[in-house]
């Protein structure tokens, strides 16, 4: 367990959640533009929120966009592309051009993966940060449901190379304990600190940093 964990707050959608969380001491800020989510926002209002973080904390998230999308997020100004998508899916050639277009540093990766699958290790050729969500068949994320810790640590363990972001479900009461059992040195919080979709509690903000970091 790391003693000072990298933090992502993800789902933000209004300026004055960005500036809590920076305040708090927020290592990336997420802006998700598939407009499926609840927590989805237009490209305009993405293009708009960006120019609150400060560069390299800058994380867009989005759904296995085409080429042409991913290539319209670059121009928005963000640092990092988190992009969630079915690996049984997608195609060699679509994930060789993420990584083209992204770059394998920018590019995090976060593939569906259903309980008991194997991670599929052909993705490690193609970006150096993975995040490992919790399973859910129609959601990519922010579903609150708490992730395979296990199985997170073991890719963590096996592919020490890489950066692995652990996602699902984290919240103020169990941050102590997935740090603990998982040894991650960086973590992503959406639902978890929430008072409803795309809305920050700035008290449960709090409380999931001072969880997350107490010395």
């Amino acid at each position: 367990m790391s003693a000072t964990p990298r933090i992502k707050v993800c789902g933000l959608t209004r300026k004055k959640d960005i500036a809590r969380v920076l305040e708090l001491g927020a290592d990336f800020a997420g802006v998700i533009v598939y407009a499926q989510s609840p927590r989805g926002v237009s490209t305009q209002k993405a293009a708009e929120l960006v120019c609150d973080i400060p560069q390299g904390k800058r994380v867009l998230v989005d759904v296995a966009p085409s080429p042409e999308r991913l290539e319209a997020h670059k121009a928005l100004g963000f640092d990092h592309y988190q992009i969630h998508f079915d690996p049984a899916e997608t195609s060699p050639a679509t994930l060789a051009g993420w990584s083209r277009l992204a770059g394998r540093q920018s590019l995090w990766l976060a593939p569906r993966l259903p309980q008991g699958s194997v991670f599929p290790e052909c993705l490690l050729d193609i970006a150096d940060t993975f995040l490992i969500d919790a399973f859910h068949a129609g959601l990519y994320g922010g579903s609150g449901q708490v992730g395979d810790w296990g199985f997170f640590s073991r890719q963590k363990t096996a592919f020490p190379e890489k950066r692995w972001i652990l996602a699902g479900g984290l919240n103020p009461p169990n941050i102590a304990a997935a740090l603990a059992a998982t040894g991650a040195d960086c973590v992503d919080v959406n639902s978890g600190v929430e008072a409803e979709p795309g809305v920050k509690d700035h008290a449960k903000l709090e409380a999931f940093f001072k969880a997350a970091r107490p010395n």
